[in-house]
């Protein structure tokens, strides 16, 4: 994209499949940026600051759309097949997120819709549960540690889920079906999600051991334990490091590292906002061994 020294870019998994850009310049885009796909998608974009009309553009299929000025947080919903392209005088601040056209399906498919058609285009539209998003994964775009991968999948379908309900042409044929999963499934997935404490794990992978869709797969998951799958593993991390931390002497990076976490900032992080104390202060608290 040719950004000045000053700018960043930070992206979460790989093109053609979900994917999270954050995109901020400072200064003027030197020429108009393309976004395309080699898979169906839409590029669902959220504007993080005010865009006054005379310093951007946005051209989809060959054609200048007309924004006007652009508040904050508002979101642009375009099929990637319409070669989207933007340009920026004095900088651009934006969370653009990947969504396959082929997830929005599955999942339609699952929750009793018949095919689901065309999207209705949106630019600048005022949407508050995609502005909430977008500033739910900026903390995130402000770090150099990627998010759990179970994290990124469930919010996939929690965008797909909306985006199919607001913009698609839609129609529901019957109602999904209900329930959790089976005991052999709660106990080969629950079994699986222990061994892989690290989070590399996939909800893909997660279904296939259920012999499931992954939408269907999430919604039987949540029906069963409560909690979404990457919640849930996150308590067992919690367990984990609470043992760890009373039974033995270990540094906290050390305790992070064998609880699956990827590093101790994310570690303490995520201990003190389920446990509501820093891993160091709950191991004085509960009187666990002093770190060697």
């Amino acid at each position: 994209m040719r950004l000045d020294e000053s700018s960043t870019l930070r992206k979460y998994r790989e093109l053609d499949r979900f994917s999270i850009v954050g995109v901020e310049t400072t200064g003027r885009l030197a020429e108009a940026v393309q976004k395309t796909s080699t898979v169906r998608a839409l590029l669902v974009s959220i504007s993080l600051r005010s865009v006054p009309a005379r310093e951007y553009w946005l051209r989809v299929d060959g054609k200048v759309v007309s924004t006007g000025n652009i508040p904050a947080f508002r979101a642009n919903v375009i099929d990637l097949a319409a070669e989207p392209t933007i340009w920026g005088e004095r900088g651009i601040h934006y969370t653009h997120f990947h969504l396959r056209r082929a997830v929005i399906d599955e999942l339609g498919a699952d929750l009793g819709y018949a095919r689901i058609g065309d999207f209705r285009g949106a630019v600048a539209e005022d949407d508050a549960v995609l502005a909430q998003m977008a500033r739910g994964v900026a903390p995130f775009l402000g770090r150099d540690v990627r998010p759990p991968p179970l994290a990124l999948d469930q919010l996939e379908l929690i965008l797909a889920a909306h985006v199919m309900k607001q913009y698609a042409d839609s129609r529901k044929k019957s109602s999904p079906t209900a329930g959790g999963l089976a005991a052999w499934q709660r106990g080969r997935v629950t079994e699986f999600l222990r061994e892989n404490l690290d989070g590399a794990v996939r909800l893909a992978d997660l279904a296939r051991e259920c012999e499931l869709s992954v939408s269907h797969f999430a919604r039987s998951f949540k029906a069963s334990f409560g909690v979404t799958s990457h919640q849930w593993l996150t308590a067992r991390r919690i367990e984990r490091a609470k043992e760890l931390l009373v039974l033995t002497n270990v540094p906290l990076a050390d305790v992070a590292s064998h609880s699956g976490f990827g590093d101790q900032a994310a570690f303490t992080r995520t201990f003190h906002r389920v446990v509501g104390a820093t891993p160091g202060q709950w191991r004085r608290e509960h009187g666990g061994r002093p770190e060697r």
